[in-house]
């Protein structure tokens, strides 16, 4: 196999036959949107990013058979979208290549063409950060991995996502076996991912799908690796069924579980997993296999092609940008809330019986454990950012000039909330507490978090008193249906203003919503816990990078 598994040859798009493999390399040439259909329905081509810039060159084939009929291609490019409803870069592929349509086919052509020289650098990155990653997480030694259904060279164009990543950990010396799960039904873990392995010289054992949690319990898995075709705006990630069974069994046995992908496979415009279209396909993909029946004729069959996995089971999701969301605070705060074990003496005389995350008390080290998934992020970068809970008259809160990435319980303050000052700690609280003491002098917040994400930033830049979100999904997740004005404080080198201004536009405004930026320095986000208050960051933050990509807060 070349560089590339799909290309564009004298008019025709040319790739690999996937449903011939292994036992014969076979070129598929496709020259008709019929062609470009049936190749991705019947899985002659699939991957998320693979369907993607071949759907785009379909939307090229019909542009050059219609040149000038912009009603015929955008119906063609819709049927084109519609062949497979729950991988996300399909329609993404045909939305960008259309957009170039009133310049012409060729322009097009062009678009499509540079989405397929962009698929193999974008994949790549996102590989490199996984791979980063895993030796992070993972002991100093070569790693047994494990995969899922296939995410390589065949599925992504060209190097692959998770099973890139496997590919420069291999090139580093760093595996010593992947085990390869067969993916049921179609078998794209036993025909494409080890036929691949093997053409790359990594060692690798092919298993069924159901013997791998018991290799995770049997301690021969490291780290689990896996691909997505659609990540929604919560972190949650639909992929190959199956997908979901590991994640469970990787939370339970504490292996890594992380999913890497393309930024074009996030989908913000969706706000959770629920909403995803799950994709089931034929009855005979279960009831035979290579044409013999294996079921009695007439079996009724539940045959979905997907499966949507919850965000607090995913360690984290890597991109071409690197981590852009981590599931180890929320899964951590998960274990909180159902922890039903009476408050630590230390916490009993803190004050921090009182519950912020759930039914058990919120401690020094759940605040350090989601300060930590934000600096993977990219939202606490440095020693930038907060974080602090309340309990009753005081709150604890990060302390200042500290590296959010190796914050420990240690690191934490208790501040009155009357008047800001230290009560116990070692360290200095942050220079932003009176921001913090503010929402809750004015509020009845229990938990404030202050990011400083590079969307919410770039949007508060220059910006007027409020800026404006109406329309969008991610507006439930801050308690309202349609519309919200987001006030814009001005940043101050004394922060103790910072903190007067808020606290009286919060008392004149106890409807206020319950996010608020400071120009050009990031979201300060509060709630009942520290869960929500997170949340609420995430939901600005999204709608904050869906305005960067649309140019519109008002949809």
């Amino acid at each position: 196999m070349g560089e590339s598994s799909v290309r564009w040859v004298d008019g025709a798009v040319v790739t690999i036959d996937q449903r011939a493999l292994p036992g014969a390399v076979r070129e598929l040439r496709i020259t008709t949107v019929n062609e470009v259909i049936d190749a991705i329905s019947t899985l002659a081509v699939r991957g998320a990013p693979a369907i993607g810039v071949t759907g785009a060159f379909g939307v090229a084939l019909a542009a050059l058979a219609h040149p000038g009929d912009t009603a015929k291609v955008t119906a063609e490019a819709a049927r084109i979208a519609a062949a497979r409803p729950t991988a996300v870069n399909l329609a993404w592929g045909v939305r960008r290549v259309l957009e170039k349509l009133p310049l012409g086919a060729q322009a097009v052509l062009d678009e499509a063409t540079a989405m397929l020289a962009e698929d193999g650098r974008v994949n790549r990155a996102a590989a490199t950060h996984a791979a980063d990653l895993v030796r992070r997480l993972c002991p100093d030694r070569p790693l047994r991995l494990l995969t899922h259904c296939n995410t390589g060279n065949l599925a992504t164009t060209a190097f692959g996502t998770a099973l890139g990543a496997i590919r420069v950990l291999a090139e580093r010396g760093a595996v010593e076996n992947v085990f390869v799960d067969e993916t049921r039904p179609l078998l794209q873990g036993a025909r494409l991912t080890a036929w691949e392995l093997a053409e790359a010289g990594i060692p690798h054992r092919l298993t069924i799908d159901a013997a791998a949690a018991w290799a995770m319990a049997t301690g021969q898995v490291d780290c689990v690796l896996v691909g997505a075709d659609r990540i929604t705006a919560d972190g949650s990630v639909a992929n190959k069924i199956g997908t979901y069974g590991l994640a469970v069994a990787a939370h339970r046995h504490g292996i890594p579980f992380l999913v890497v992908a393309p930024e074009s496979t996030r989908d913000l415009r969706t706000a959770t997993g629920a909403e995803i279209v799950v994709e089931e396909r034929g009855a005979a993909e279960i009831t035979h296999v290579g044409g013999v029946a294996t079921a009695p004729e007439g079996t009724a069959v539940f045959n979905p092609a997907f499966d949507v996995t919850p965000p607090d089971l995913v360690t984290a999701v890597v991109t071409e940008n690197g981590v852009v969301h981590s599931g180890d605070a929320v899964a951590e705060e998960r274990r909180i809330e159902t922890t039903r074990d009476a408050p630590t003496e230390d916490n009993a005389a803190a004050g921090y019986g009182a519950c912020a995350l759930g039914r058990a008390p919120t401690t020094a080290d759940d605040i350090a454990a989601v300060a930590r998934s934000l600096y993977a992020r990219g939202w606490m970068p440095g020693t930038a950012g907060n974080i602090s809970v309340r309990a009753g008259e005081s709150a604890l809160i990060t302390g200042s000039g500290l590296a959010k990435g190796e914050l420990t319980a240690a690191d934490m303050v208790t501040v009155n909330v009357a008047d800001s000052q230290p009560v116990s700690g070692t360290r200095r609280p942050s220079a932003e507490t009176t921001v913090h003491t503010a929402v809750y002098r004015a509020t009845d917040a229990r938990a404030v978090v202050h990011v400083h994400s590079p969307h919410a930033t770039a949007q508060s830049v220059g910006a007027p008193e409020s800026l404006r979100f109406t329309g969008y999904e991610l507006l439930k997740g801050l308690g309202v249906a349609d519309t919200i004005d987001v006030p814009v404080f001005a940043n101050h080198a004394d922060v103790a203003r910072i903190g007067v201004e808020i606290e009286c536009h919060l008392a004149e405004r106890p409807d206020a919503p319950p996010v608020l930026f400071i120009a050009g320095h990031g979201i300060t986000a509060w709630g009942a816990s520290l869960a929500q208050a997170r949340d609420r960051a995430e939901c600005l933050e999204a709608m904050c990078e869906l305005a960067t990509l649309t140019g519109r807060r008002e949809i």
